[in-house]
């Protein structure tokens, strides 16, 4: 069953008078829970596909059709509010229940929900830290509560472990697996890191000129092991063809 279906979609930018083709013609299908990685060069058009998907910004012409609605979106930075706690940045993805007959029922209802989503990402003892006391490691994990906490059916990830130094991005993106793993809901990442997209994901799809060029499907057992030969094999075939 297909989660996200495109269809001949297209967004053109001017640029100091100069037309732009970010995304061009492009027609793609994405499996209910399912992993799918987006890679390209620098320009190809991968994030403005995905915020055309997310609704962040409107096509030209062209479809986007959803199995479910709820949708999530995590930045390449965490983008927390300082004055606020982590919870208290948790908090505000629920709507306000100020006024609503049952308030008591849904505000245990949703701290119960942040609890669960802390212990999750790993952050269950930093619930009542400040975005300042957090590393940038433990600032990603809080936004990707953040983008969890309505259950969305869809999570759309904007190269989230890009500003982070190796060591962490690795340590994230075996919690990623894990947490993916556990949730199976579809997931949609851009990334540079060709290694990071073949640890993930089921499917590869590589992106050119604003349009998918070719796909890779990645049948490899999770958790996955990056020395193994096949592992090596596939990062190296998707890399000879970004050239």
């Amino acid at each position: 069953m297909s989660a996200i279906y495109v269809s001949n979609l297209n967004k053109t930018f001017q640029n100091n008078m100069v037309e732009i083709k970010a995304v061009q013609n492009l027609t793609m299908e994405v499996q209910t829970g399912s992993f799918t990685s987006i890679v390209g060069k620098s320009g190809c058009g991968k994030t403005t596909f995905l915020k055309l998907i997310a609704g962040l910004q409107a096509a030209d012409s062209g479809t986007i059709n959803f199995e479910q609605s709820r949708i999530g979106f995590m930045f390449q930075d965490a983008r927390l509010l300082p004055w606020r706690t982590v919870r208290g940045n948790l908090l505000l993805a629920f709507p306000s229940v100020r006024g609503r007959k049952n308030k008591q029922i849904e505000t245990q209802k949703n701290n119960a929900q942040i609890e669960n989503l802390l212990q999750l990402v790993g952050l269950a003892e930093r619930g009542d830290e400040y975005p300042s006391r957090l590393s940038g490691g433990m600032a990603q994990r809080a936004a990707l509560a953040r983008c969890l906490c309505r259950n969305p059916g869809i999570l759309l990830l904007d190269e989230p472990f890009s500003a982070l130094d190796a060591i962490t991005r690795k340590q994230l993106r075996v919690e990623m697996s894990r947490i993916w793993r556990k949730l199976r809901i579809t997931v949609i990442l851009v990334t540079h890191d060709i290694e990071e997209a073949v640890f993930l994901s089921d499917t590869v799809l590589l992106m050119n000129c604003g349009t998918i060029t070719k796909q890779f499907t990645i049948p490899l057992e999770q958790p996955r092991i990056i020395h193994t030969p096949d592992f090596q094999n596939y990062c190296r075939e998707i890399e000879e063809c970004i050239g």
